[in-house]
């Protein structure tokens, strides 16, 4: 049985002239809420109120799921218009941003305990869910696609600009979101029994108010029976959404078939999966990647081209082997979205060209 699919996006919300952050989403779900063509459940707020966060149903095709996703995008942009506003998929804001946190009791909570970590988090990343049998098998996947995760993070990256200035790194979104003390990479769990005994040990030692603070690049969901893909910026690029979650899927199912087969994880420790992390932050695919088999440099591309071959047999199987290596072959032809915004501001010389451009580039 083919394994079902779902996305949770983060968009941010921006002015539609300036091309600034602004707060409202609270107003944009209020919109929705109003709106008889709006489906509201689709669309939740987040921790800044410049953000604005949809969550696909879950799917078993993926060109289904990218029309899902396209239509959630066309439908916050629509219902930001109302508001002179925009919406764009970009991980960071490339213009300066003092961010607004929301005014629920979780979110001042947060504001309280974590102070500038909180404040500045004005973050969008991609969020895939991949449909597992039970939590043992989830958390066998979560040990075995440990090392991959980072290559994941460098195709994805998409945030260059912090702050109105050049971060010198393809997803500074990842370096900011590691502020949090539960976030990144995580050790071998061995079991489903261990994976919630380090949960609850963690949410018992005060620093986290609730489980849905574990952080970790890849998770088991509290909500569904899915494990839970955390570690990639949103895309700018709906196609690179897609890909990105044929991939992961393939990926767990790949993990999958290694744990009924008797083939244990990859033993590669936590801080050599910090620095895979850190190094694909820092370069996407514009530089070298750590190799998750050899934890050695090799060319970007190399690497990629690595994770396609190791989930093969799975892409095969679901039918998505194709249409993937026509969109990795897209990817690597265009670039990431940290290239595409690096490329605009080389061609126009300013940022707020850049937001607009990938305001139109979210939509297409």
């Amino acid at each position: 049985m083919v394994r079902s699919v779902g996305v949770e996006e983060e968009l941010l919300l921006v002015d539609s002239r300036t091309g600034e952050p602004r707060a409202l989403s609270t107003a944009v779900l209020a919109a929705a809420a109003r709106d008889p063509r709006s489906d509201e459940e689709v669309f939740e707020s987040e921790l800044q109120r410049q953000q604005l966060e949809f969550a696909t149903s879950p799917q078993t095709v993926m060109g289904d799921l990218g029309e899902e996703i396209r239509r959630c995008r066309a439908e916050a942009a629509r219902l930001a218009e109302g508001l002179d506003a925009s919406v764009a998929a970009l991980a960071t804001s490339p213009l300066p941003v003092s961010p607004t946190i929301g005014t629920g009791e979780r979110h001042q909570w947060l504001k309280e305990h974590f102070g500038l970590t909180a404040q500045e988090q004005l973050t969008s990343g991609c969020h895939v869910h991949v449909s597992v049998e039970s939590d043992e098998e989830g958390v066998a996947v979560l040990d075995r696609i440990r090392p991959w995760l980072p290559v994941l993070l460098a195709m994805s990256a998409n945030s260059p600009f912090w702050q109105g200035e050049e971060s010198g790194y393809a997803s500074y979104r990842n370096r900011v979101w590691g502020r949090w003390p539960s976030a990144g990479p995580v050790e071998i769990f061995g079991s489903a029994d261990r994976y919630h005994e380090q949960v609850a040990d963690m949410v018992a030692s005060g620093v986290l108010r609730d489980e849905g603070m574990i952080y970790f690049d890849a998770r088991l969901s509290a909500s569904y029976p899915t494990v839970e893909i955390r570690v990639a910026d949103v895309c700018l690029d709906a196609s690179t959404t897609v890909l990105l979650a044929t991939l992961i899927r393939a990926l767990v199912e790949t993990a999958a078939r290694q744990w009924r087969d008797g083939e244990p994880p990859a033993r590669h420790g936590v801080a050599l999966l910090r620095l895979a992390v850190w190094r694909a932050a820092r370069s996407g695919l514009e530089d070298e990647l750590i190799h998750p088999e050899t934890m050695r440099p090799a060319p970007a591309e190399a690497v990629v081209r690595a994770l396609f071959d190791h989930v093969r047999d799975a892409l095969e199987d679901s039918g998505d082997l194709l249409p993937a290596q026509d969109a990795l072959a897209g990817l690597l032809k265009t670039g990431t979205g940290s290239r595409i915004q690096r490329d605009l501001l080389a061609r126009t010389g300013s940022l707020r060209e850049v937001v607009a451009e990938c305001v139109r580039l979210t939509r297409s």
